[in-house]
């Protein structure tokens, strides 16, 4: 039990349950004022998001989602804030789009020529924020909110039709040349969905991420040293680490896992590149990032709770529900997940030390009996 109590991943998921309760509650006060039946709306929430077309874009949303969450917590454990994920991935997929879309190869040589090539983006785009830092003293936070606003305007000009942007006869959407068959990654099919409606299949990808994340910063020297530097950089380079090389690094590594949070659709469903790809999913990944205690696990249940609240809002216009009401749901979440965090956070301390104390008392009895 005590060891329940202690456990970093019990502990999680805890403070996790504490803020989604909590936000249900906000969101139950908020429907009965304006005259909503909080019962009723929560079952039609549920009824909707539990449809299997519905949970294929939960799924599907989840895993970008999940990736984007990876992408910043590689910066959080080393106290690096990367809010510039945003731009990072969307200058990734611009670019990978062109790229896949302007040739045809060997079907599983297309695809990964695509996937390095938005990851080296990624990389690079986030590497420009590292090596600020360590050579000019900037603020990661500065340099990737401008870079973001840089990127938007980069992928603006390029887009062009003059340029890498193509537009089809008599449509009026514009983006990328369309990647050819041998650059689609095939969905899989689930149970009862309607046809068409497939799980994206670098799902597996994202699993592949989540396992590496966990690996590499809990079981190798590597992680060790990043974790060490985010704690305290001058006692990391005391012990032998050169922290200006983990700043880039880290900013590297995150940067390339953020370059690929929009392959999964534009492998699976886009296609190409156009202004009418998602957006802002690097300032979802923040927020997921955090309600997941940058846990690999933890990030899974938060990234796929923020899916079945997207995908469930859309239920409640047909209600006469102004489907604003999970937007303060989320919120809820996010402000209350800081609080529960640090309220579990001492309760887990206090566990800590009354373990210790139990062990040195039992210790002591053992002591005193042995001498008499």
């Amino acid at each position: 039990m005590n060891r329940l109590k202690t456990s970093p991943l019990a502990l999680t998921l805890l403070a996790a349950l504490a803020a989604l309760v909590f936000s249900i509650v906000i969101t139950s006060i908020v429907l009965s004022v304006s005259g909503f039946n909080p019962p009723s709306t929560f079952q039609a929430m549920v009824d909707y998001g539990t449809q299997p077309d519905s949970l294929v874009n939960i799924v599907n949303k989840g895993t970008m989602y999940f990736l984007a969450a990876i992408a910043v917590a590689i910066g959080f454990r080393m106290n690096l804030f990367n809010i510039g994920v945003d731009g990072q991935y969307r200058m990734a997929a611009m670019l990978a789009a062109a790229l896949g879309g302007a040739f045809a190869l060997p079907p599983g040589l297309h695809q990964l020529v695509i996937l390095l090539a938005a990851m080296a983006v990624g990389a690079a785009w986030a590497g420009i924020v590292g090596v600020l830092k360590v050579t000019r003293g900037v603020s990661e936070v500065i340099s990737s909110i401008m870079l973001n606003f840089i990127a938007t305007g980069i992928i603006a000009y390029l887009i062009q039709t003059d340029r890498l942007g193509y537009q089809p006869e008599g449509s009026d959407s514009i983006g990328t040349h369309p990647i050819a068959d041998s650059g689609w990654i095939p969905g899989i099919p689930f149970p009862g969905a309607r046809e068409g409606a497939e799980v994206y299949g670098l799902i597996v990808l994202a699993v592949i991420v989540g396992i590496a994340f966990h690996v590499v910063i809990n079981r190798t020297r590597f992680g060790f040293d990043l974790r060490a530097t985010g704690l305290s950089a001058s006692a990391a380079v005391a012990s032998g680490v050169n922290a200006r090389r983990m700043v880039v690094t880290t900013m590297l590594i995150s940067g390339a896992t953020a370059g690929l949070i929009g392959m999964p659709e534009l492998l699976g469903t886009a296609h190409s590149y156009s202004l009418q790809f998602p957006t802002g999913l690097g300032f979802l990944g923040i927020g997921i990032a955090l309600l997941g205690r940058n846990n690999p696990i933890g990030i899974t249940f938060a990234a796929l709770l923020w899916a079945f609240l997207d995908e469930s809002s859309q239920i409640l216009d047909f209600n006469d529900i102004p489907k604003e009401i999970v937007a303060i749901t989320q919120a809820a979440v996010l402000l209350s997940v800081v609080v529960v965090y640090e309220i579990v956070h001492r309760l887990g301390m206090r566990w800590q030390q009354q373990a210790v104390a139990a062990e040195l008392a039992a210790g002591a009895t053992k002591k005193a009996e042995v001498a008499s």
